[in-house]
């Protein structure tokens, strides 16, 4: 049997995780290995749990009973949310406000991503009136700035229009060349397809099936994964 740790050079390990809600099982992993030394994709129906995984994974939650191993260190990660409130003051302060847990960034940084993001024009502007592509790139802008060498992104291009969709994904793209591992959850599997190396397929709270991004889509091993992928290549 292949030692699945041994395919990866970062990974999360995931053993007996219970995660419950009001006494209602929103995850039930028995044992899984999350490669995190690749772009990987979490994929599933709404409902299924994957915004509790990334909040899990992201440790932001902890699991009522079972363990959540990192294979790296520091395990220092950020979760951008697809709802991520802002506070009521300039696109500048939204983004200082990671000055307050690191106080080594500087301005010239908070300048920079600024630039990155393409918010220059927008920097003394309020936030909470940007546009949702705006939002979320701001949002994208103060994951990087917190230094990550884990970032987890909650359906990143929900509602935004395809110009904006493909800024986002230009962005998420340059993330492993910045020195960023990236997990996503997403609906989209022509996005998945796009950016993708390895999907995690998560039903019923959940993961049923994983494995790269070629072979789920074109030979997917269990019955869920195919029904998934047929419903959504009709919705599509």
């Amino acid at each position: 049997m292949v030692n699945e740790k041994e395919q990866f050079s970062q990974f999360i390990e995931l053993k007996d995780v219970l995660v419950k809600s009001n006494s209602r099982t929103i995850l039930s992993i028995a044992h899984a290995i999350i490669p995190t030394d690749r772009i990987t994709a979490c994929i599933g129906p709404n409902g299924a749990g994957k915004t509790t995984l990334l909040k899990l994974l992201a440790g932001l939650i902890t699991p009522d009973s079972g363990s959540v191993t990192y294979s790296f260190f520091p395990a220092k990660t950020a979760l951008v949310l697809h709802h991520t409130p802002m506070i009521k003051a300039s696109t500048r302060a939204n983004l200082k406000m990671v000055m307050d847990a690191d106080p080594s960034i500087t301005i010239n940084q908070i300048d920079a991503i600024l630039e990155q993001t393409n918010l220059t024009r927008l920097a003394d502007s309020p936030a909470h009136k940007l546009s949702a592509g705006e939002r979320q790139k701001l949002c994208l802008g103060r994951a990087i700035l917190q230094k990550p060498n884990l970032i987890l992104l909650d359906e990143p291009t929900a509602n935004l229009d395809p110009n904006t969709t493909e800024q986002v994904e230009g962005m998420i793209s340059q993330f492993r060349e910045q020195g960023f591992e990236l997990i996503f959850s997403s609906h989209q599997l022509a996005q998945v397809k796009r950016i993708a190396q390895y999907i995690i397929f998560i039903d019923g709270g959940g993961i049923i099936e994983k494995g790269p991004v070629g072979p789920f889509f074109s030979h997917p091993q269990t019955s869920a994964a195919k029904q998934y992928l047929r419903q959504e290549l009709l919705a599509d």
